[in-house]
């Protein structure tokens, strides 16, 4: 049985048009012609435009498909596993697309049901962050910010009000500041200094991720990063970034609770080897071992850079006097000599502690 050109291209869903090329390039050229000079499709034609149908559905070019089936093109296994990288690439293509679509569903757009300003300032941001990073990073990023959420809000009004009252990057309280500036970011990545490089360099290079949803405006992360880069130009000659992924998080919250107290002791005029006072200095003695980890070494390090750097003196989160009067308590046989202390010292755990 012999098909004409227009019943073939019903039974397979090709246009008569595309046979015809087919036809032209030598691709598929019919077995015979009827008296009126119509094509006419034999069998083993059918045969041939099913395999060419198929290798075009794999995404072969039709010069290609054409060297194979004369024989002169690549080995077949060869094209297959082109075509399956090919699929792969495609497969990771799909599933980022749909991880981000999935963000802008669950979470990026939550609150008021948006118009089309919105989803197009939405779509084109999520398209800046997947120049950066991949799908899984970002709903890691975005997950993680209610860690900070609330710490944050305070703290980038606290640093707008030092800019407006012009205070210089190296001051006690600016300084302050970047420290826990620095300390938020590093939570909310996990520890992750390569994320955190990227996302700094994403919101320096990328105006239009600068000032929406909570991100700081372009004159505010001048600013601190200003503040910032004296902090680690002073702190590098101390640890190293593999150090610095070794920290965990201690909330501000923690830190200003023991600072108020101390303040109060030293108001009182309590000694350092009142009951009150080694309390006091095993909190902080737990807080550090929270800090770093319980890793004696990266807390030497910590403690050598705040005692000879009197720029991380001004930025730490306990005042000098506070700061004095713990360590004399801590250096008490009492103290010393605390569960507590060797507990804090010696945990492996290696998990941030949630803010």
């Amino acid at each position: 049985m012999l098909l004409k050109v227009g019943e073939l291209a019903r039974r397979t869903g090709l246009t008569v048009r595309t046979l015809h090329h087919y036809d032209e390039i030598g691709l598929l050229a019919p077995s015979g012609r009827s008296e009126a000079g119509y094509r006419l499709y034999s069998q083993a034609d059918v045969q041939r435009l099913h395999g060419i149908q198929t290798m075009r559905q794999m995404g072969l070019a039709l010069s290609d498909i054409g060297e194979l089936l004369a024989g002169e093109g690549m080995a077949p296994e060869r094209i297959i596993g082109q075509q399956i990288r090919a699929l792969d690439q495609q497969i990771t293509q799909a599933t980022e697309l749909r991880g981000r679509l999935a963000m802008l569903r669950d979470g990026l757009m939550a609150g008021a049901e948006p118009d089309m300003g919105n989803w197009l300032e939405a779509l084109a941001l999520m398209t800046t962050y997947g120049k950066y990073f991949s799908a899984a990073e970002l709903k890691q990023i975005f997950t993680n910010w209610s860690l900070i959420e609330a710490d944050w809000l305070v703290v980038k009004d606290l640093v707008r009000s030092a800019m407006d009252r012009q205070l210089p990057p190296d001051s006690p309280e600016v300084q302050a500041l970047a420290y826990r500036w620095m300390a938020l970011m590093l939570h909310w990545m996990g520890g992750d200094i390569d994320l955190l490089d990227r996302w700094g360099h994403m919101f320096r290079t990328e105006p239009s991720t600068q000032g929406r949803n909570h991100a700081p405006p372009g004159d505010m992360i001048e600013f601190v990063e200003t503040a910032i880069k004296l902090r680690m130009a002073l702190l590098e000659k101390y640890v190293t970034r593999d150090d610095l992924r070794g920290l965990g998080h201690v909330p501000h919250a923690q830190w200003a609770e023991l600072e108020a107290q101390v303040q109060q002791l030293l108001a009182q005029g309590v000694p350092t080897q009142h009951p009150d006072a080694i309390a006091a200095a095993r909190r902080w003695d737990q807080l550090f071992g929270q800090l770093t980890y319980g890793s004696p070494a990266l807390r030497e390090k910590l403690i050598a850079a705040s005692e000879q750097e009197p720029l991380l003196q001004a930025g730490s989160p306990l005042s000098a006097p506070v700061r004095a009067y713990l360590k004399a308590a801590l250096l008490l046989p009492a103290a010393a000599a605390s569960p507590a202390t060797h507990a804090a010292e010696k945990s492996p755990k290696k998990v941030f502690q949630k803010a």
